[in-house]
């Protein structure tokens, strides 16, 4: 079988190349969601390099975690005699610190702890052991020793931050992050699979871009008929991946999927307060933890409004699967045989792909940037909205690129199937919006429109000297 090529990920591939070259040892954290390939990335780069590598089991005891070590010990080090199995995890850290001793060898060598959080369960007594073969043997070798984790923010506290014999031992950390669509479309392409931009992006707003996902994408077929594969069948991956996906990252994962459906509910995102009421959940550390471990996984991200105090934070939901699947997975498990084709048609899908496009744009702001040439000038993006009132009706600007060359650039996404023509009702309300955020905002800078859509403008009357710059979906497919 041939090797199946790493797509993207330079600069995390430099980081672990370059521990290699270094003269003192390494210890690398790396931290990404379920599925985003982690440990692919590791092997791929270190290959036949990696001299011991154990991966915890989820819900495993201590005695049968110990008991899958001297599984992988055997299979690394084939010992000629029968070794007692280590009564905890100092003994069995001792022992593998023994048998790298005797590999007496040049080159560095690597030790890999993949899905440490499954391994360092609690009172398993796994992290001490860390803390004895880093400081007792390792901090004096020519090693790398990577630790690996699903769970964020367990990997963020109990490692990065870890305040025992832990404390400032990791000397390098990747947050290995979904592709791109740009890293989407390479990845396809080294799949053999053909598909134009329009198509990636429609998988895309399904799935995002984790590969284990995107792997599941069969050539010779549509985006509708993966989608219907993949999410809709019984077999498909997809279909029901959401349970498994945040029981595996977190604890009382009930509260974390209470917090990700009252965020799926409104697409303009939601203030704590706003969480609170309808996720239902008490207001307190509790709901900051499950805030902050959302987060810091990748589901959803919280910005602050432009002008905006920080009572006024907002969180949006940025997992594209998890809103895929609330909104059209889980609700038609019930209905017997449907289609993803059949979907498209609603009016629920109109309003779901106009909210998955913004959402990928806002992950996308560097490409938007290269394509209206203001790469090299410092920026700020983020979102503004004021409420309405009993004399003002209340309006909301979900990106805006706010520039140190006094320019504010107003986005506009619009998710087509065709080019955008503007009407004179639609050439009202952008106007106004403009008008309106000046007024509220009493900024200063230059304000210029920007429409960020599928296949461009089809110029009219009322796009002229309105509409100062179109980014399509080919610029968004752009590496930066």
């Amino acid at each position: 079988m041939s090797q199946i090529p790493l797509v993207g990920r330079v600069e995390e591939q430099k980081i672990l190349l370059d521990a290699l070259q270094t003269k003192q040892p390494e210890m690398i954290a790396v931290i990404g969601r379920r599925r985003v390939g982690k440990t692919f990335l590791i092997n791929t780069i270190y290959k036949k390099q990696i001299d011991f590598e154990i991966s915890g089991i989820q819900y495993a005891s201590r005695k049968e975690q110990l008991k899958n070590f001297m599984i992988r010990f055997a299979a690394f080090f084939k010992p000629k005699k029968k070794i007692d199995e280590p009564k905890d995890w100092i003994d069995a850290f001792h022992l593998l610190s023994q048998f790298l001793d005797k590999k007496r060898t040049t080159k560095k060598m690597v030790v890999f702890l993949d899905e440490l959080p499954w391994l360092a369960s609690h009172r398993s007594g796994f992290l001490k052991g860390l803390s004895y073969f880093w400081n007792s043997w390792a901090v004096r070798k020519n090693i790398v020793v990577v630790i690996c984790g699903s769970a964020a923010s367990w990997m963020i506290q109990k490692v990065v931050h870890h305040k025992g014999g832990l404390h400032n031992r990791i000397t390098r950390q990747i947050y290995l992050q979904p592709f791109t669509l740009a890293e989407t479309h390479q990845y396809f392409k080294t799949r053999k699979v053909n598909l134009d931009y329009y198509q990636i992006l429609h998988l895309y707003m399904a799935m995002g871009g984790v590969p284990h996902y995107l792997k599941e994408v069969k050539k010779g077929l549509s985006a509708v008929q993966n989608v219907d594969q993949i999410c809709f069948s019984a077999n498909g991956l997809l279909y029901d991946e959401f349970s498994k996906l945040f029981s595996a990252l977190f604890s009382h994962s009930e509260n974390h999927i209470n917090v990700v459906r009252a965020l799926a509910k409104k697409t303009v995102g939601l203030t704590r307060t706003e969480i609170v009421k309808t996720s239902k959940l008490p207001d307190g550390g509790g709901l900051s933890k499950v805030l902050e471990e959302l987060e810091q996984a990748g589901f959803i991200q919280n910005y602050y409004p432009f002008n905006k105090a920080k009572k006024d934070r907002l969180y949006r939901l940025t997992d594209e699967y998890s809103l895929f699947y609330i909104r059209f997975i889980e609700k038609n498990k019930t209905k017997g045989k449907i289609n993803w084709q059949q979907l498209s048609q609603t009016q629920s899908y109109k309003s779901w792909s106009g909210y998955a496009f913004e959402s990928i744009c806002l992950k996308h702001v560097e490409a938007i940037k290269k394509a209206i040439g203001i790469s090299g000038i410092y920026t700020q993006s983020g979102s503004y909205f004021k409420k309405g009132n009993e004399r003002n009706k209340g309006f909301q600007i979900d990106l805006l690129i706010d520039r140190n060359d006094q320019v504010i650039n107003i986005c506009e996404m619009k998710f087509y199937q065709a080019h955008v023509k503007l009407t004179k009702a639609m050439e009202k309300k952008l106007r106004d919006r403009m008008r309106d955020f000046q007024l509220a905002t009493k900024t200063r800078k230059h304000l210029s429109l920007i429409l960020i859509t599928t296949f461009g403008l089809e110029e009219n009357v009322h796009s002229q000297g309105l509409i100062d710059e179109v980014v399509t979906l080919k610029d968004l497919f752009v590496k930066v």
